[in-house]
């Protein structure tokens, strides 16, 4: 009985444990993906909008 009891006592602190560690990965994921919305809006707007738009120069004939 007693190592049952020793077992179970072990294994709600692992539980404890895994429980804090997702907890912060989780926080960690939510900073990466704020980051990855923000590099991605930069981005989207120091890419130019070619649609639309007429080429400045036209193409050079082909021979």
């Amino acid at each position: 009985m007693e190592t049952l009891e020793t077992r179970n006592a072990f294994q709600d602190d692992l539980i404890e444990q895994l429980n804090n560690e997702i907890t912060v990965h989780q926080s960690q994921l939510a900073e990466l993906k704020l980051q990855v919305a923000l590099i991605a809006n930069r981005i989207k707007d120091n890419t130019p909008d070619h649609e639309g738009k007429e080429e400045i120069e036209p193409p050079p004939p082909h021979y």
